[in-house]
């Protein structure tokens, strides 16, 4: 690592190799890089960047230049937590839903999960693969159905704006 010392701060910026290739990044680099690009499909493994999922390999095939079969997930993954985002593995989640202990089930679609999988997206179009899976979000309907034709993917679980409060949930009148 190399100190950079600008306005009487020391400010370390992590370097990697990879593939031969040197290169300098930081956190604020790789968001500002991903910002506006919409999330590939995530297979196994995600890292979260401003809220969203992305394939590791895409984020630094896109930040490095390099080609995605230059590195393996497992160093795209480590490089990212490096440089302070979370990594992690999609988890399957059951399509029934369970009660608790008194045999009643929780309120809402999943159980509650499905408004916690969706928080992250409020005022966004997304399309989902399941109950709590979202398989992309953008400001436009047209951006979504892009993206689902260009990866050849459907949204069994449909497409809809999050809506971005209670009474444009219920369809209310504005006032």
């Amino acid at each position: 690592m190399r100190e950079d010392k600008s306005e009487n701060t020391i400010q370390v910026v992590p370097q990697f190799t990879i593939s031969g290739h040197h290169f300098e990044l930081d956190g604020d680099a790789v968001t500002d890089c991903m910002r506006g690009r919409l999330p590939d499909p995530v297979q196994e493994h995600y890292v979260v960047i401003s809220g969203r999922r992305f394939p590791p390999k895409q984020v630094l095939a896109y930040v490095t230049g390099l080609d995605r079969a230059d590195f393996t997930t497992h160093q795209a993954r480590r490089i990212l937590r490096r440089l302070g985002f979370v990594a992690a593995r999609v988890r399957v989640e059951p399509d029934t839903v369970a009660g608790d202990s008194d045999g009643e089930v929780d309120a809402g679609p999943a159980g509650g999960r499905q408004a916690d999988a969706l928080r992250p997206y409020v005022g966004q179009w997304v399309a989902l693969a399941g109950p709590t899976d979202v398989l992309v979000a953008a400001d436009t309907p047209q951006e979504v159905l892009a993206w689902l034709s260009r990866h050849d993917r459907r949204a069994p679980y449909g497409m809809f704006r999050v809506p971005a409060s209670v009474s444009e949930a219920e369809g209310s009148a504005p006032a």
